[in-house]
């Protein structure tokens, strides 16, 4: 995502952005539209009381009546001399119309906000789970949330607001200023002098609150970034008695945002009192020059009265526009950054054609593959290994020898920097994405379990997934006996992330759930160093059956758990060093047999009864 802050502030305040979000509006444009035809209208009913007010004081309670329009006439005389009734009901009629086309617009406005909003949400929560691990690697969890919710909240408030309206304010300033030159071209004059200034100064806080919002958003995307990630670390935060040294930094985020918040405060309320002041000035104005009219009989006293009341209703949509004008300010700001993820590039995604295997046996071959995180900084050199269909391939090595990463690419979480990865003959950038994950079933060392309860962790969504196959799965997987002693069972609600249960149990409940899928190849990346010695028993007990007619590939720091693996693949520094049974390494007293003997340095004699 586009996160530098020196960026071309200009193209915040862009039509173009405006234009991106008229994509998620024009599936529901018809019902815009017709909110936008009832804004007229509601300008017209309103523009049209002030002059029903001169007409009353004119006909009615002026020292000098005038006589009616002509239009008035007939309704004068149906009404038998209630001719102050008629301009009442009139009145009312107006009103009626005004709050009538007011709340037909706001609703249908909000109505489209809030289907168009939601379609926005769910198509930014798409891309996301499309794009590829390296995105997730450099982006902090709170800024995605932060994108998803407040700053799709700073767009609804400016629907809310009626920001996309602004053009529609105009036109009733333009109907305003005309009307006031009809009754009275020279008091007109006098009533607008205080535009000039008012443009200043609008424009000298629309520069300065474009950069203040983009400010905003920066700094309330940090502070959500901070708190997702303090929150979830709270028991390490806790554990090494860091509160004190977490809320300070915290606080600076903070005073950050509230900072931030003030200066767009500040900037807002100089606007809104500018254009209060303005249009009192104004008010004043036409009371000294319009009196001295009313008092020589140029003008009537109900011309006076109209001008003040168009005078405070041309101010109106001024002091909206201002509001409307930060708002926009704010949900266009939201709007760039919510624009930049959903241009994140998906460099991980199926072929046009990918190939299609009807069904896989399970053969890996890696050929001359390189990869690096980071260019110039590779983690696998040149590697090549073959797993046979239904073979089982352990592989160790010291931290950071690239042993996860070859799971990862396996999985196409990541592609290759040079080489290529094959699954059943077929280079992993043909296949399917869907059908190659789905092929490969993946127990992970970080267990990530879901809201909800124990059988919708197993199934994940799929819903023709059988009971008796959970079932199986949690007995092959060595889960079933403490499932059975929840209090519900299956049906036992799992905390976050699974707090309410040890980390063994998960681990077992993320092995059957792998199982549950009965994938052809099964990647086990550290499965079993989170668990307890009674735990890993249990698996040790079930691989054999676990891992019957499967090709499986086996990451793990305790040799213990791979010593009956028909092949051992010892790693080093990205580089393929060693490669036998778990006997023939410990006869080659190389890399594998050093790393033996450093695990079981505190048990001698095991480790001697193992060589033996």
């Amino acid at each position: 995502m586009r996160e530098n802050p020196e960026q071309d502030l200009g193209q915040v305040y862009d039509l173009r952005l405006i234009r991106w979000i008229w994509t998620f509006v024009r599936p529901y444009r018809r019902l815009f539209l017709f909110s936008l035809v009832l804004m007229p209208l509601n300008s017209a009913f309103a523009l049209a009381q002030p002059y029903i007010v001169k007409l009353t004081i004119d006909i009615f309670l002026a020292a000098r009546r005038s006589a009616p329009p002509r239009w008035l006439a007939p309704l004068f005389r149906a009404a038998q001399g209630h001719g102050l009734l008629v301009m009442g009901l009139i009145y009312a009629v107006l009103l009626t119309g005004e709050f009538a086309t007011f709340y037909g617009q706001f609703y249908l406005t909000m109505m489209v906000a809030q289907y168009s909003l939601s379609d926005l949400r769910l198509a930014l929560f798409r891309r996301v789970e499309l794009l590829p691990m390296e995105f997730f690697d450099r982006t902090p969890v709170g800024k995605l949330v932060s994108r998803m919710t407040t700053d799709i909240d700073a767009i609804n408030e400016m629907f809310g607001a009626g920001s996309l309206t602004i053009f529609i304010d105009l036109l009733t300033l333009a109907g305003i200023v005309a009307i006031m030159f009809a009754l009275n071209a020279r008091l007109a004059l006098w009533a607008l002098c205080a535009i000039p200034p008012l443009l200043v100064i609008i424009n000298y806080f629309r520069v300065r609150a474009r950069v203040v919002y983009r400010a905003i958003r920066d700094r309330l995307a940090a502070v959500n970034a901070y708190l997702s990630e303090a929150i979830g670390g709270m028991p390490v935060i806790q554990l090494f008695t860091r509160e004190d040294v977490s809320r300070a930094e915290f606080d600076v985020l903070n005073r950050q945002s509230r900072d931030a918040q003030v200066k767009a405060n500040i900037y807002e309320a100089g606007l809104f009192s500018a254009v209060e002041a303005l249009s009192w000035v104004t008010v004043a104005m036409i009371l000294w020059y319009g009196g001295g009219q009313v008092m020589r009989r140029i003008i009537g006293l109900g011309t006076l009265v109209a001008f003040i009341e168009y005078a405070r209703m041309f101010f109106m949509p001024l002091r909206d526009m201002s509001t409307k004008y930060t708002v926009l300010q704010s949900a266009l700001a939201a709007t760039d950054r919510i624009e930049s993820l959903m241009e994140e590039p998906i460099a991980i995604k199926s072929p046009p054609a990918p190939a299609r295997i009807e069904s896989p046996r399970g053969s890996i071959v890696f050929e001359h593959v390189t990869f690096a995180y980071r260019p110039g900084e590779p983690v696998l050199k040149d590697l090549s290994f073959r797993v046979e269909p239904g073979q089982k391939v352990a592989i160790v090595g010291p931290t950071g020898s690239g042993k996860t990463t070859i799971i990862k690419l396996l999985n196409r979480f990541y592609d290759v920097t040079e080489g290529r990865i094959l699954v059943d003959g077929v280079d992993v950038r043909d296949w399917d994405l869907f059908d190659l994950r789905r092929a490969i079933g993946l127990v992970q060392q970080d267990v990530f379990l879901f809201s909800g309860n124990v059988m919708e962790n197993l199934r994940l969504g799929r819903s023709e997934m059988t009971d008796a196959e959970i079932t199986e799965a949690l007995a092959k997987a060595q889960a079933l006996r403490f499932v059975r002693r929840l209090p519900r069972g299956l049906g036992e609600e799992i905390g976050e992330r699974g707090a309410n249960f040890s980390a063994g149990q998960r681990q077992l409940l993320s092995f059957a759930r792998a199982l549950a899928y009965n994938p052809r190849i099964l990647a086990m990346d550290e499965a079993t160093s989170s668990v307890d010695s009674e735990t890993e028993r249990l698996i040790q007990l079930a691989l054999e059956e676990l891992l019957a007619n499967r090709t499986a590939l086996i990451v793990a720091h305790r040799l213990s758990t791979i010593e009956r693996a028909e092949r051992i693949m010892v790693l080093s520094n990205g580089s393929l060093r060693e490669s036998g049974t778990h006997q023939e390494l410990l006869a080659m007293r190389g890399l594998y047999f050093r790393l033996f003997e450093l695990q079981y340095s505190a048990a001698p004699d095991m480790a001697g009864e193992a060589a033996d």
